[in-house]
């Protein structure tokens, strides 16, 4: 008996991942080299700077964690954390309810500052928390809420926290690439990302990047990192040097896929790269609300890149709707998550995904099925 699998081609516009160009697919199809060859070695170094370039950073520990998004999100809470320490993190959608049970993990006490799902955390609520923790080791909130398609203002923020003596931990998986995103700029001591959303290379892998203020709240730790397969001690020096220290196998071909994709963002521009979400949301925006579609987030604080929206009234069941795109056209979008689930669609236009083609597809789909 043999088992074969060939899935029909599909066209991706959910919250990620995304289409994958060519170059990328063919990167991953390199012949496998060792985790330790020079040439290897060698690649991850421009790995590392093409991260910097696109983080827009200076940091030296920036460096790519070998498992998805998640797992960037864990690497930096519990590289920061120790048991009786506090924190402030905010909760605006499903990735801060994710940071706050990380935390807890870590035996840190917890204060929350909760916002109605599509809205964003203000400068005020920032303020009223300090006042109940002055003194928190971090301050952490999600740049691009994907379950929402908020986005979430920074560089205020950002300030409020440094005055506190206390470091800015930032989500970026839905952000990094397509929207504008300054590490150093904006003051951002610690920040993690996916690979498979604006950069459109496979899931699987997560960029970080610890600023010198992060790093030394890290090399004074009175405890081990909970993870030994994220201790940054550990596996930084995997990352750093001329001699690597053998920390684990690396995802190879996935690391050959990353370095293609950051290429072609590197070829493209970052600032244009920005420039062509803005533009393709513009045109879908657009055709969305001729079709009677509604937006979950106000104008000003919405994510380009990810829509969110309620569909048109007389539709009882987007699900179906949703099996009919997927079916029929080969276009998969996303349903809502936690109380918009069976509300609201999630329709991602996002690094390779993020075309007029895909676009005109999505729009000529629907309007034959409505």
């Amino acid at each position: 008996m043999t088992y074969s699998f060939n899935p029909q081609k599909r066209y991706l516009m959910g919250p990620g991942p995304s289409d994958a160009h060519p170059r990328v697919l063919k990167a991953m199809a390199t012949p496998l080299i060792g985790h330790l060859d020079p040439q290897f070695v060698s690649m991850m170094d421009e790995v590392k700077d093409m991260v910097q370039r696109t983080f827009i950073t200076k940091n030296e520990l920036t460096f790519v964690v070998s498992a998805p998004g998640s797992a960037g999100m864990e690497t930096c809470l519990v590289n920061l954390l120790e048991p009786g320490d506090e924190c402030i993190i905010c909760i605006n959608g499903v990735f801060g309810g994710r940071m706050v049970n990380i935390a807890e993990r870590c035996g840190v006490k917890v204060h929350k500052i909760n916002t109605a799902w599509g809205n964003v955390t203000t400068t005020d609520q920032i303020k009223e928390a300090l006042k109940n923790c002055p003194k928190p080791k971090l301050v952490a909130l999600v740049h691009a809420e994907t379950s929402t398609g908020a986005l979430q203002p920074l560089k205020e923020i950002s300030e409020l926290v440094h005055e506190a003596n206390s470091l800015l931990v930032v989500d970026a998986v839905t952000s990094w690439c397509g929207v504008p995103l300054k590490v150093d700029e904006w003051g951002i001591d610690a920040i993690y990302s996916g690979t498979q959303k604006n950069l459109s290379a496979p899931p699987g892998l997560s960029p970080v990047s610890f600023s010198p203020r992060a790093v030394k709240v890290l090399e004074q730790r009175k405890t081990k990192v909970q993870s030994w397969f994220l201790d940054l001690n550990l596996v930084k020096n995997y990352w750093v040097g001329a001699k690597r220290a053998y920390h684990h196998t690396a995802p190879v071909s996935s690391v050959f896929a990353l370095h293609e994709a950051l290429n072609l963002v590197i070829e493209e521009g970052l600032e244009n790269r920005w420039s062509r979400h803005q533009e393709v949301y513009r045109v879908l925006k657009s055709e969305l609300e001729k079709l009677g579609f509604n937006y979950l987030v106000n104008e000003e604080n919405r994510l380009p890149n990810l829509n969110a929206v309620y569909l048109p009234e007389g539709i009882t069941d987007e699900g179906v709707l949703r099996s009919k795109l997927l079916k029929d056209y080969n276009i998969e979008i996303g349903g809502g998550l936690g109380d918009f689930a069976g509300k609201i669609w999630r329709i991602g236009i996002m690094g390779e995904s993020c075309t007029k083609n895909h676009v005109n597809m999505l729009i000529g789909a629907l309007k034959e099925l409505l």
